[in-house]
């Protein structure tokens, strides 16, 4: 737990949370420009939405984990989440608004399924659970969902060494992933929480592959930009 008192070690940890939710802010406003195509063209064409479902369940997940009725001391993971949950939710509104008839019910159907399960988890929590059991209920859960977001990761990481260009990894974001993932393992190490450090010390590793990959491969020539509609992480 982070000292009452204003501590060298105290500071620390909040610089690592406060660097942590600045870095994910990187993330979670990189697919703007993909949307002002999509709102502009008025079609979601050949994109995908699904990750931005995922990332909103992430999110919420995790921002449950960090208020202090479920955990004490990590508010800067809830602070982090409420952010990237609100550009999920605005990011899949969009991409119902503007989606053909079929993939907009498919949508639909998925955004009310995410809401449904993390009312499910809310409730289950507060009913079934005394506080700490609540809070390694919920953080296994956070550390789950942010595991199955790292397939969007080892995707690109995949791409990368079968295409053998990082035209589908620029560099900003893979720096941006590794150096958000790094503040808040530092920020989990410094507050001793499991639940923090594990998930974000696996992103720090796949950060750090996506470095090498990049300059491993940055300079072979790149065709004009085609990067497809992936997901981000907090």
């Amino acid at each position: 737990m982070i000292s009452s008192g204003p501590s060298f070690y105290g500071i620390c940890t909040y610089a690592a949370g406060i660097a942590g939710n600045l870095f994910a802010l990187v993330l979670f406003v990189s697919p703007i420009p993909t949307f002002q195509r999509i709102v502009r063209n008025k079609s979601t064409e050949q994109f995908s939405g699904l990750p931005y479902v995922y990332s909103l369940l992430s999110c919420l997940i995790c921002m449950w984990y960090g208020l202090p009725c479920v955990s004490y001391g990590v508010i800067l993971v809830a602070t982090v989440n409420s952010i990237g949950a609100v550009f999920q939710l605005v990011y899949v509104a969009l991409f119902i608004t503007y989606a053909d008839t079929t993939r907009r019910l498919k949508m639909s159907g998925l955004l009310i399924a995410v809401l449904c399960v993390c009312s499910l988890i809310i409730y289950v929590s507060l009913e079934l659970f005394d506080h700490q059991s609540r809070r390694t209920f919920v953080g296994y859960l956070s550390i789950a969902s942010l595991i199955s977001m790292f397939a969007s990761p080892l995707f690109i990481i995949n791409l990368v060494i079968r295409t053998r260009s990082v035209e589908f990894m620029p560099f900003y974001l893979s720096l941006a992933t590794f150096l958000m993932s790094v503040s808040f393992f530092a920020y989990g190490l410094l507050l001793h929480d499991f639940f923090v450090y594990v998930p974000n010390g696996i992103g720090t590793v796949l950060g750090v592959i996506q470095l090498f990959l990049y300059a491993y491969y940055c300079r072979k020539p790149r065709e004009e930009s085609r990067l497809p509609l992936l997901g981000s992480h907090g």
